[in-house]
């Protein structure tokens, strides 16, 4: 090569900076087209969007937006297309050579890859987390209970489970503002107003790659140590899927898709879980009165507030829907989780929350093939710490006057101030 040109047979690489911001013009062009969906947005940033979603489905359970998409929010579409082996979760359809380790997976990769995952994540092996859990949430409401309030969405639901992450993965726990920002600049949570879409995707990419260095580091440090931790970043230097060990590409995928999930489904749907006590005081006083109440109740409110909202799928063969709807080849789907929990053909009384409701066959976690990993992890961490709040605070209300912003998928309120006396 000479003078910036390429000879015969010589070919341009792109960067990694460049490589990952071709992906995600590709991952935004998808996002772009569901929020151009002004319904869904509008149900996005609702505080309370459930009739929206029954609304919708009794309008019609399968709807094309165009641009080959279609919107997806009964319960029976929902549940066929994500157990359709002719329906993949689209990360190399996006362009993306590394896809988030095992979502971005379909067919018998998927299934390698889970099979290594799955026993890390059983609900016997995150058991032993809730001591830990509850000493973290007594923890930080011992930095604001005095105080008779506090936002309770960023001093109480987004540092929980984000520590509680750095704890299991082994990472210093004075990362957490560093992960916490570059986290919310890969999510859009962070307030990026004014700024040039060229410079949002700009920022995005480089707090991946800031994630991805510091991952880099911590794993070239471990693979020189004698004794190896008992901890998650560890446990992946000796991991093998298929029969073979993981390479550091593998590994940092894995580790890009465990920090986004357990960083932010957990906050979103704390904070969810939250704003409906503290504007519902009678359900609220049950779980004061009965602890024991708090597993059936998280169930029913996984439902009913759907915060991680929905997700996509591409059909590599032409489907035909319980519905009745042809979704051709090629085309989008948006599945919408948030529908599907408040279809009346799958539940009784869908906008009324039942803490008894039996049975729950709600879809929270997500259905199918690609069902969350860390659903036992997220429900260990949602009982034990709404029933420290209950514990210490047991009376609460949303401040007087405040207007919740929901915004985001995962469906959060990112002001959540509430009082107490």
């Amino acid at each position: 090569m000479a003078g910036g040109l390429c000879t015969q047979g010589e070919s341009t690489m792109p960067t990694p900076q460049e490589q990952m911001q071709e992906e995600f013009a590709n991952i935004f062009k998808v996002e772009g087209l569901a929020w151009g969906d002004p319904t869904i947005a509008a149900a996005r940033a609702s505080a309370t969007p459930q009739q929206m979603y029954v609304d919708l489905t009794a309008e019609s359970p399968v709807t094309y937006v165009g641009d080959g998409f279609f919107r997806i929010t009964s319960m029976a579409d929902v549940v066929a297309v994500t157990r359709n082996h002719d329906v993949v979760q689209g990360s190399t359809y996006l362009g993306s050579d590394r896809p988030a380790i095992p979502l971005g997976l379909d067919g018998p990769i998927h299934k390698q890859y889970r099979h290594m995952l799955d026993p890390v994540f059983t609900a016997k092996r995150i058991e032993p987390l809730g001591a830990q859990v509850l000493q973290l949430a007594n923890q930080l409401i011992d930095g604001f209970i005095a105080k008779g309030e506090c936002d309770a969405y960023k001093e109480w639901c987004e540092p929980l489970p984000s520590i509680i992450f750095l704890s299991i993965m082994g990472l210093p726990l004075d990362e957490y503002e560093n992960f916490h920002r570059f986290k919310n600049l890969i999510l859009g949570n962070e307030d990026l107003g004014g700024i040039e879409p060229d410079e949002k995707m700009a920022r995005t990419t480089e707090a991946v790659m800031w994630i991805q260095r510091y991952f880099n580091a911590d794993l070239d440090a471990r693979e020189q140590e004698a004794t190896p931790r008992d901890d998650m970043m560890s446990w992946l230097l000796s991991a093998e899927v298929d029969g073979h060990r993981l390479g550091r590409t593998e590994m940092l995928d894995i580790l890009g898709l465990l920090m986004i999930a357990g960083l932010d489904t957990v906050a979103a749907s704390l904070g969810c879980f939250l704003s409906f006590l503290a504007s519902h005081p009678d359900q609220r006083q049950r779980l004061v009165n009965d602890p024991t109440l708090t597993r059936s109740a998280i169930e029913e409110l996984m439902r009913y507030e759907s915060p991680v909202t929905q997700g996509y799928r591409i059909a590599k063969a032409d489907i035909d829907l319980p519905s009745g709807v042809h979704v051709p080849a090629g085309s989008w789907m948006l599945i919408s989780w948030s529908g599907a929990n408040v279809d009346p053909a799958a539940f009784v009384d869908p906008l009324t929350v039942d803490f008894d409701r039996k049975p729950n066959p709600h879809i929270g976690f997500a259905s199918g093939f690609h069902r969350c990993l860390g659903s036992h992890l997220a429900r260990l961490e949602l009982s034990v710490a709404l029933n420290a709040w209950h514990a210490r605070i047991p009376n609460y209300r949303i401040a007087e006057g405040t207007e919740l912003v929901y915004s985001g998928n995962p469906r959060a309120p990112h002001n959540l101030p509430l009082v107490w006396s």
